[in-house]
């Protein structure tokens, strides 16, 4: 059986990465920049002060991004035009219902621009067929840990780039 094909048909791939410094943290970033594609959603998940939007600026920087990058917790949504690619920064925290997603842009969000949302619990019910979702959290030693799973073409993705755990 294709190891490609084996994991697509029994879900998601996972890949646990320790990001025991800044530096961890945006080499794993660059990592999941290069493989993004237009269209993509990454879901950055884990609690209050854990990394996310953190890892989110890496990307950005990742992609050339050189103005500030504000966390956009009270604004929701921050958009990014780059040289070749829009990415949408949701931070969903303070969404009241699930249904303002749609006011804040979401749907031009994932025609063909790169989504970052953290906080992704908040639309539960918004789950791509392609996308990834990094979940942060910390271990016993206070050190970060970001368990990366690939869904649909993600798999392939990060079988075919490589991108192996690091614990």
């Amino acid at each position: 059986m294709n190891q490609a094909n084996h994991f697509q048909s029994e879900g998601p791939l996972e890949r646990i990465f320790m990001l025991r410094s800044l530096k961890a943290t945006q080499q794993l970033a660059q990592s999941v920049a290069s493989i993004s594609i237009p269209g993509d959603v990454i879901k950055l998940k884990g609690p209050i002060g854990v990394g996310k939007t953190v890892f989110a600026r890496a990307i950005l920087r990742s992609l050339g991004c050189q103005e500030e990058i504000p966390s956009p917790t009270f604004t929701l949504v921050q958009t990014y035009q780059l040289s070749n690619l829009t990415v949408w920064h949701f931070d969903l925290f303070r969404l009241k219902h699930p249904d303002e997603i749609y006011e804040l842009g979401l749907e031009e969000a994932t025609l063909n621009g790169l989504t970052l949302i953290e906080w992704p619990e908040r639309i539960a019910f918004f789950s791509p067929k392609h996308h990834a979702e990094i979940t942060f959290s910390f271990d016993p030693h206070g050190d970060r840990i970001a368990t990366l799973k690939g869904y649909g073409n993600w798999n392939r993705r990060l079988i075919e780039h490589n991108l192996e755990e690091n614990v």
